[in-house]
């Protein structure tokens, strides 16, 4: 049985240094397998179309689908992925969405940037109401 040399100090500071920045791209963001902010596949139901108040907005965290309602009634949907590091934005604040990453800020009703560091608005989706439940799908 051989020994194995002891390690350095300069072995152990290096590693010790390395390690955060290796992992932070994948656990500050998104993890590993981490399918939240995948893009809906398909048509999906959200719920009650009364859900959603006129002039509010209602976050559908499951779907990544945030549900916006003009003051005329009108229905907006678009994708809670956050268009600057893929998080899946998890906060509505009133019609305001805040992004866990880094922060950036979109309004719910129009998918515009409010906040940086992301420049993109959120991408559209298409909503129905079929048979009083709120329907989004892939506008493409």
């Amino acid at each position: 049985m051989s020994a194995r040399p002891a390690a350095t100090r300069r072995t152990v500071l290096r590693g010790a240094a390395l390690t955060p920045v290796a992992g932070l791209g994948l656990t500050a963001c998104r993890p590993v397998g981490d399918d939240r902010s995948a893009p809906l596949a398909g048509p999906v139901e959200l719920g009650p179309a009364s859900e959603v108040p006129a002039g509010g907005a209602k976050l559908y965290r499951d779907h990544n689908v945030v549900v916006g309602r003009g003051e005329d009634g009108s229905l907006t949907a678009y994708s809670t992925v956050c268009t600057h590091a893929g998080c899946p934005i998890n906060k509505l604040d009133g019609t305001r969405l805040v992004c866990p990453c880094h922060g950036s800020e979109f309004d719910a009703t129009t998918g515009k940037v409010l906040r940086e560091p992301a420049v993109a608005p959120l991408k559209p989706l298409v909503v129905e109401v079929k048979n009083g439940t709120l329907v989004a799908r892939r506008s493409d």
